[in-house]
């Protein structure tokens, strides 16, 4: 059984704002991720694989492997952290945190889903994630398709 979070009386749906600034910051930790993997897919390709400089890079093979690589990496960074606590790293700096509608923490198969309809909701400008502001409850597409919803912590008591 997932563990169920506390405070669900405390907590609002997110806004466009909100979600777009975690998304930003956490597309930075990603991009990150993405350069330390460029590298060592290029190490790997130069000094395991013997592939001459000019050629690093060129070829279906190279180009389809780094991008696969980059998709799982990212999936993995997000599922590692929606389904470990909730939130990523951005999502914690903006207090947001990813859901199920009772309250209990995502399972890997409701993150996978939001990693994919998120992604697949940049294609039609942006419209998969533009759709919190047409949803009375602040849904996005992923939020929708994986049965989730990402809500907005209150801030410390002082």
């Amino acid at each position: 059984m997932s563990r169920r979070f506390d405070r669900l009386d405390d907590v609002w749906p997110a806004g466009l704002g909100r979600r777009l600034g975690a998304m930003l910051y956490d597309a930075l930790l990603v991009l990150a991720l993405w350069i330390v993997i460029g590298a060592v897919h290029v190490a790997v390709s130069r000094l395991l694989l013997g592939i001459p400089p000019e050629r690093v890079g060129l070829g279906a093979g190279q180009v389809w492997s780094l991008r696969v690589l980059l998709a799982i990496a990212a999936c993995l960074f997000f599922t590692y952290f929606w389904t470990r606590g909730g939130m990523t790293l951005g999502m914690q700096a903006w207090r947001l945190r990813v859901q199920t509608l009772d309250g209990h923490a995502i399972d890997r198969r409701q993150s996978l889903v939001r990693c994919l309809v998120g992604a697949l909701g940049w294609l039609p400008l942006g419209l998969g994630h533009l759709w919190v502001l047409f949803d009375g409850e602040r849904r996005s597409w992923a939020d929708l398709a994986s049965g989730t919803r990402l809500v907005v912590l209150p801030g410390k008591r002082r």
